[in-house]
């Protein structure tokens, strides 16, 4: 700065103008030196501002996507409950009605070898009272 001062002054004739030449350089230097420095600053205020915008959007994405990762595993662990208490309901009713004709054909089949054996037997009871004495066995 000072080097630019004498040279600019150097190119003046006389102590007046030379004085007047210094002091132009200053106030152009300062000017020069604000206008760079608010520069800087708009530059740096631009940068900060990019950067917040930038984090927020980030952020922003960030949390829409843990949402949507959440909703669809809640969806997912949903529908999988679902589709388990529909399938266990389903086998339970499968083997409930299993077992239901299974005890009623076991009743039936039962029921059919009880009134077999009966039905032989009055035939066996008939066949040999009538062979010895069917009188003494109508008197019963």
């Amino acid at each position: 700065m000072l080097i630019l001062s004498v040279s600019i002054s150097g190119l003046s004739w006389n102590l007046g103008h030379r004085t007047q030449s210094m002091q132009h350089v200053s106030v152009v230097v300062v000017v020069v030196f604000v206008v760079v420095v608010a520069v800087v600053v708009a530059v740096a205020v631009v940068v900060v501002l990019v950067v917040v915008v930038v984090v927020v959007v980030v952020v922003v994405v960030v949390v829409v996507v843990v949402v949507v990762v959440v909703v669809v595993v809640v969806v997912v662990v949903v529908v999988v409950v679902v589709v388990v208490v529909v399938v266990v309901v389903v086998v339970v009713v499968v083997v409930v009605v299993v077992v239901v004709v299974v005890v009623v054909v076991v009743a039936v089949l039962v029921v059919v070898v009880v009134v077999f054996v009966v039905v032989v037997a009055v035939v066996v009871v008939v066949v040999v009272v009538k062979g010895r004495n069917l009188s003494l066995f109508l008197r019963w």
